[in-house]
């Protein structure tokens, strides 16, 4: 197994899915948890991966992120708090309470203590300065709101949400003619399912005057920079940390599994644009291999974050994060 990365300050704060804290140069990132589990099967989820690969991988892709006997993919639906320059944001919100979300069934009707969670990493809903969405899908986007006196209202009443334009453009239900036609019976619920998102995580966001819709790029502060990284959706995004000689980037959905380091062609099953999604998916491997990068995806268990090399066609892992396996 590739060695931990050293020399980040670590904290660990001893919470259920317990919480943990790093700092790259002057920005402290906290990994918080709010649900953790099998998916499906690993097969499912990442369609163009091969079996050979599992297996030769196993001794360290099992047990968190892949379960050899019935080939359950494993992963964290989990929130990155920053605190920058004097601001904390929180990227992506996770699934949240109270949904209807056909395309996932074990997460309809959630009931999470996630924003006990949050305020056991210091952060008080009100207290949040910016959230990012990397992109519009039910698990990064649920706790933008919550349910309060019959209707859905902004889970954090002083931020501005920073949303990618193009995703807003593709899953506003009043835009619907610009996407393409449903693949499969599978694709039609996850298209029902984007619209019942946007109703509940999105629009609440627009009506109370607190998004923020960004192309091309966006700057947050001196250590934060959001960019265009579609493909997944076509308003996917990444955020990238620079901070003193430290480097991270958020990458949200790029990267379902590590596996996919390995075969950066491969594709999850959520993927809107096939071939962009994995021209993407290089180019930001590539770069956090050249820049010593930490790559943090969204739904990684473990360690959650690791840096990255090249290795003859494709990427292998080169160290863990020190954030403690979760």
């Amino acid at each position: 197994m590739p060695p931990l990365l050293q020399g980040a300050n670590e904290k660990s704060k001893g919470f259920e899915l317990s919480t943990q804290s790093i700092t790259l140069g002057n920005v402290e990132i906290t990994r918080v948890v709010e649900w953790s589990g099998p998916i499906l099967t690993a097969q499912f989820i990442i369609p163009d991966s091969d079996e050979e690969t599992w297996r030769r991988n196993e001794d360290w892709l099992a047990p968190d992120f892949w379960t050899p006997a019935d080939d359950a993919y494993r992963c964290h639906v989990q929130s990155w708090v920053l605190r920058s320059e004097g601001k904390t944001i929180v990227v992506d919100t996770g699934i949240g309470n109270d949904r209807e979300r056909p395309q996932v069934p074990q997460f309809a009707g959630l009931q999470t203590n996630f924003l006990a969670r949050l305020r056991n990493a210091g952060v008080e809903p009100e207290e949040v300065d910016y959230v990012v969405n990397t992109h519009i899908h039910y698990d990064h986007v649920g706790w933008n709101t919550q349910w309060e006196n019959g209707q859905w209202v902004p889970t954090f009443p002083n931020a501005t949400y920073l949303i990618p334009q193009d995703d807003n453009r593709y899953f506003d239900p009043e835009g619907s003619q610009r996407r393409r036609p449903p693949r499969d019976q599978h694709e039609r619920v996850r298209w029902e399912g984007s619209r019942l998102v946007f109703n509940d995580s999105i629009a609440p966001i627009h009506q109370a005057g607190q998004s923020l819709l960004w192309e091309n790029s966006h700057r947050i502060d001196g250590n934060l920079l959001l960019e265009a990284a579609p493909g997944h959706t076509p308003g996917s995004s990444v955020l990238s940390l620079r901070s003193g000689t430290d480097r991270a980037v958020f990458v949200g959905d790029m990267l379902h599994s590590p596996v996919q380091v390995l075969g950066p062609d491969w594709n999850s099953c959520f993927c809107d644009d096939l071939r962009l999604a994995a021209q993407t998916r290089r180019t930001y491997l590539s770069r956090a291999a050249e820049q010593r990068e930490l790559v943090i995806p969204a739904h990684w268990p473990g360690h959650s974050a690791a840096e990255v090399k090249k290795d003859g066609n494709g990427f292998a892992i080169a160290a863990w994060s020190s954030f403690p396996r979760n």
